[in-house]
Order: structure tokens, then sequence, then C-alpha cells
């Protein structure tokens, strides 16, 4: 049985500032804060001797692996990301950075902001651009409605406002 993985459709190259921040820091930390301890913890498992069973050892070689491929995805990734840092000259529409406030068939209100797949995850009320409702929603403008088919029914939304400025 084999462990092929059909590759994933390319995500979108498009960060915010504050987004590439966060993940230049995040990469900043595993590489000169949590890297070296794991590797002195590693070098200390290693000098007790028999290493094929030594637990720690062995949990602190998959440690550092795992570090080390996340730094290696956000050295890759940090250097094709495209930073978005104006706003478009079409203010009252929807496009990457905006904060949108949406009505569903109930009446309840949501607001969330439209952002790059990399930094969707690590806000609330944060939504990915590759999302189907956020590219259902880019380029249109307040009043319109948005109606998608999901797995569990299909779902309407009216647009209530766009800005690009954060005032929660």
């Amino acid at each position: 049985m084999s462990r092929y993985r059909p590759p994933q459709p390319a995500a979108s190259p498009y960060i915010t500032p504050e987004g590439a921040g966060r993940l230049r820091e995040e990469l900043d930390r595993l590489w000169r804060v949590e890297r070296p301890e794991v590797v002195r913890a590693l070098a200390d498992a290693a000098a007790e001797g028999d290493r094929s069973e030594n637990a720690e050892y062995i949990y602190r070689k998959k440690q550092l692996g795992g570090l080390d491929r996340r730094i290696r995805h956000l050295r890759r990734r940090l250097g094709v990301l495209k930073i978005v840092d104006r706003t478009p000259e079409a203010g009252g529409r929807v496009f990457f950075g905006a904060w949108v406030t949406l009505e569903d068939e109930n009446g309840a209100e949501s607001r969330f902001r439209i952002v790059g797949p990399d930094e969707f995850d690590h806000a609330p009320g944060y939504i990915s651009m590759d999302a189907p409702l956020a590219r259902a929603l880019l380029k249109r403008s307040p009043g319109d409605e948005v109606t998608l088919e999901l797995a569990t029914g299909r779902r309407t939304w009216l647009l209530l406002e766009v800005s690009y400025d954060d005032r929660s």
C-alpha cells in the first residue's frame, strides 16, 4: 500500500503585513530558541548510551525533524509570499484584506477579514481568500447576495458592509 498523496492546489501567495510579521517571528523563534533547546536535549539523550532503546533520544529526534520541516516550510513560503500593504482603489468592494459584515437567512450577523491562506488560522474572524465563501465574496459590493451550495444545503448571505480598517 503506497502513501501517495495527490499534490495540493497551490495556495494564493498573498499575505497581510501583520501575517508576514507573525510568520517571520515564528521562524525566528523556532530557529533561535526552540531548535537549540531540542538539539541540546538530543545531545544529552545521546550521551546516555544505547540509542536503540532510549525513548528520550527517539522522541527528541522526531521533535527535531518536525521543527526542521516547519523551518524549511516557513523559509520557502516566505520567499514566495507577496505582502499586500495597500487598500484597493475601489474601496467599496470586497478584495484581499477587507473586513466584511454578512447577514445570513436567520438575520444573524458575522464579521470577518479575508486574508491569505498562511494566516487565516492565526486570529479569530479571519477567513482564507481560497475558501469558497471568500471567493464568492470577492469583487462584491454592499447589498449583494451571495449563495453557496454546501454539503448541508444551500446558504445565502447578504453583504452588509465592507471596510479596510479594523474597528471591531
